[in-house]
């Protein structure tokens, strides 16, 4: 299959005509008029419009989602346990059945430009695998739209309740591709058997691990150790994904220095959801984990559900609110919030994919790479990302999926 996208201007560079060929890029040629698609080619005309790598969500809820229903109120509580209990007396009782939830939201995602996803399903003794099969069933329905991911998550701990860790070991063998953990310390209290069985699970399917990390300073500190021993004794380099982690970055300069500089050499990924100005002032900073090669990618977290209000399936969106919390002013910061929400989550997914070296790379639109792309109405990136225009082509293995926020 060919495509042809005219008259488009890669990360708002010279107006260029970008031809794909069975999913990839295979040329990208200054703007002729005249220029006429030969033979078999499909034709996306770009009309000046920006070209960017398409949005990679590395940290999304899609089973917990409410996008799409009635506002309600907000019931959660302080904590990670007394949010997950809201949620479990709640999930149930929506408006409409949780495949028509997840599968709306996973559409509208694509929608509007992401089409490469990890999503975590929660897998506890209340809900079993009915929410892991749901995320299932619709990363087959969209198949052909995005590529997803999914975690097999405790959201609930892995040792609080009797019979969890049988149906994590079912939902692995059921197709689950990452292996999630949750709060070592501070949820289910004994780190050490809680990290053995994610790793144990992790090597006996072969699969990454993404550890859920809500822990403040010191404790957040200790567990992440945890990870970087067990990451290095196991030989599970490039394998580990620390989402969240909040407060890393918040004990000393020195401390910020080591951690950064072990997440390098042992090739351990962060995922971010653009968390709020409390959780801003203690992460590791952005620049310093650029500069160091450390891949980083960006999520939604929850999308309007029973743990938050916030999220609308707008990765654009989301990136203007990574921008916006690390106080980025300079247009080389916020187009690296862009590059962080696209080629740095595609990095995550697959660590053999191009990485992002330092804060003014601009990858994912030159030969050879995949066509995962959007389309994006802006006069420049910083622009585009400040006024989140909804002018949006989006394209999955080089074939136009949606366009002016609809799918096709």
């Amino acid at each position: 299959m060919n495509t042809l996208i005219r008259a488009v201007r890669p990360w708002g560079q010279a107006l260029s005509d970008v031809l794909v060929t069975d999913g990839k890029i295979t040329g990208v040629e200054p703007h002729h008029p005249a220029r006429a698609a030969a033979g078999d080619v499909t034709v996306v005309e770009g009309r000046g419009r920006l070209l960017v790598p398409s949005f990679s969500d590395v940290h999304v809820h899609l089973d917990s989602t409410r996008i799409g229903l009635p506002f309600r109120e907000h019931t959660g509580g302080p904590g990670v346990w007394t949010m997950m209990m809201n949620d479990r007396q709640n999930w149930r009782n929506a408006e409409v059945p949780l495949q028509e939830r997840v599968n709306d939201t996973l559409g509208r995602m694509i929608a509007r430009g992401t089409t490469r996803v990890r999503s975590y399903a929660q897998i506890d003794v209340d809900c079993r695998l009915e929410r892991f099969d749901a995320v299932m069933a619709a990363k087959e329905q969209f198949k052909g739209q995005a590529d997803v991911d999914i975690i097999a998550f405790p959201q609930a701990g892995l040792l609080l309740e009797e019979g969890t860790v049988p149906l994590m070991d079912q939902a692995l063998k059921a197709g689950a591709n990452v292996m999630g953990g949750i709060d070592p310390c501070s949820l289910d209290r004994d780190p050490a058997r809680h990290l053995d069985i994610v790793f144990g699970l992790a090597e006996k399917y072969q699969v990454p691990i993404d550890i859920h990390l809500h822990e403040p300073g010191e404790l957040g500190v200790f567990s992440t150790d945890l990870v970087l021993e067990r990451t290095r004794a196991l030989g599970m380099q490039g394998k580990v994904t620390m989402s969240h982690a909040y407060q890393l970055g918040s004990i000393s300069e020195a401390t910020t220095r080591s951690l950064i500089d072990e997440f390098a050499e042992l090739d351990i990924s962060m995922a971010s959801v653009a968390p709020g100005s409390a959780g801003v002032a203690g992460q590791l900073p952005i620049p310093m984990l650029a500069e160091a090669g450390v891949r980083m990618g960006l999520g939604e977290d929850g999308q309007r559900d029973y743990w938050s209000p916030y999220g609308n399936t707008d990765m654009l969106d989301r990136t203007w609110q990574l921008a916006f919390t690390h106080g980025f002013r300079k247009d080389e910061l916020i187009e690296h919030c862009l590059a962080i929400a696209t080629v740095g989550g595609a990095s995550i997914l697959d660590p053999s994919a191009t990485r992002l070296k330092g804060t003014a790379h601009r990858p994912g639109v030159e030969v050879g790479d995949p066509a995962e792309l959007l389309l994006l109405d802006g006069e420049t990136v910083a622009s585009a990302v400040m006024d989140r225009g909804t002018d949006r082509t989006v394209i999955h293995r080089g074939k136009v999926v949606a366009d002016q926020l609809e799918l096709v």
